[in-house]
């Protein structure tokens, strides 16, 4: 409902001061998404990538514009090098990058944590804390508990397509949170 994909059946919600299903493309705008994969063109240079979606995306982007949004992401000294040979954790930042260029206010990210070694979890948390800093807002979907407790305001945990749990992050330590996903998404009894 938020990337605008699918209409509320109930409730209302806004993005940016928009409503998604009144006004999507306005929505749009305002979003920024990264999937569980990077959604990058191996064949293409970190530049040339942002380029790509920047022209997809209808934005106007100068190299000054693209080359900024990869310093952003500390990808600046690898503009030219080919996606192909990023590790995991660059394909991410890269695909960061490409959500920068169009000016989002909420970023919505899949798993972003997942396949980042320890010093690629440490750049995205603080990335994420300074876009929060900065006035933006995010939605992590993640497993890794631990790394969503230590950037986020609040967590949800959804269960059937509801949200069964809504704190503020703040009340919730990392055993709490196991246990209270272990009862509320997978059951009472089911975790071993």
């Amino acid at each position: 409902m938020l990337a605008t994909l699918l209409r509320p059946t109930s409730g209302a919600l806004l993005v940016a001061g928009v409503d998604p299903a009144r006004e999507p493309e306005t929505a749009r705008a305002a979003i920024g998404m990264v999937g569980h994969g990077a959604w990058v063109y191996e064949d293409l240079t970190a530049l040339e990538n942002l380029r790509f979606w920047a022209v997809m995306g209808g934005q106007a982007a100068g190299a000054a514009t693209l080359r900024a949004a990869l310093e952003a992401v500390e990808l600046g000294g690898s503009d030219a090098q080919r996606a192909r040979t990023f590790s995991a954790g660059m394909k991410r930042r890269l695909a960061l990058a490409r959500v920068l260029l169009g000016r989002a206010r909420l970023l919505l990210l899949d798993e972003p944590f997942t396949g980042l070694d320890r010093a690629g979890r440490k750049w995205l948390a603080e990335f994420l804390l300074d876009f929060k800093s900065r006035g933006g807002a995010f939605v992590v979907a993640t497993h890794s508990f631990d790394a969503g407790l230590g950037v986020g305001d609040r967590v949800a945990i959804l269960s059937g397509g509801r949200i069964v749990l809504d704190r503020p992050a703040a009340e919730l330590g990392r055993e709490d949170l196991h246990r209270l996903y272990d009862d509320l998404a997978l059951g009472p009894g089911a975790a071993p």
